[in-house]
């Protein structure tokens, strides 16, 4: 513990601290999708996935496709398309593990998210693979997800984070991918490489395997 943290150990300690949730809080749970959860679903077109090992070790993914990727099996059940990337897949290898995972999903200038928990399982083929192509891909994956708890989550975090608001917007404040990716790790790619590997052809390798 470092000098001055004073930690809170126990659920009492933080009802003490934050107080009980508000009723609507509590009530907004749902177990099944609503018209207004498939039309948000409809619109969506990024969500992060987090799951957990079972040694309890934590992994959150970002997943992006055209607006409406996400798809719906039934009210109780959606489907999430694999997409060519890094390769590293540790949400999937906890989920092998640990089927249980959280969903948010945003749609770009609402404030609000969606939020879904349930349980998962990773899925090879199926016939609605026929329906997340995109751009000629087909995903060899999908993240079936079985709905426990679905709700709406206020806006106050992205209102905080003024997120939408494009003068806020710094993205020069950082150096280039390429450059941060240089510093943090051994590459045999040299910088001009990497600039050239992440320049505007990257886009277009998007769905490239």
């Amino acid at each position: 513990m470092r000098d001055g943290f004073v930690e809170v150990t126990s659920e009492d300690e933080l009802r003490a601290l934050v107080g009980p949730p508000k009723p609507r809080a509590v009530t907004k749970e749902r177990t099944r999708l609503h018209r207004w959860d498939r039309e948000w679903l409809a619109h969506s077109p990024f969500c992060l996935v987090a799951t957990s090992g079972a040694d309890g070790s934590c992994d959150v993914s970002p997943k992006g496709d055209p607006p409406g990727f996400t798809h719906v099996i039934d009210d109780a059940t959606i489907a999430l398309p694999d997409r060519p990337g890094n390769r590293r897949v540790d949400g999937f290898r906890n989920v092998l593990a640990n089927p249980h995972v959280g969903l948010i999903y945003l749609v770009p200038g609402r404030t609000e998210t969606l939020r879904i928990n349930g349980r998962a399982r990773l899925v090879r083929d199926a016939p609605f693979f026929d329906e997340m192509i995109v751009k000629g891909h087909r995903p060899d994956l999908a993240l079936v997800v079985e709905i426990e708890q679905i709700f709406f989550h206020c806006p106050k975090a992205l209102l905080r984070a003024q997120l939408w608001q494009p003068g806020t917007w710094r993205p020069d404040a950082l150096p280039s991918h390429a450059r941060m990716v240089k510093s943090v790790q051994v590459t045999e790619e040299t910088l001009e490489q990497l600039e050239s590997y992440y320049g505007r052809s990257y886009a277009e390798r998007l769905y490239s395997r």
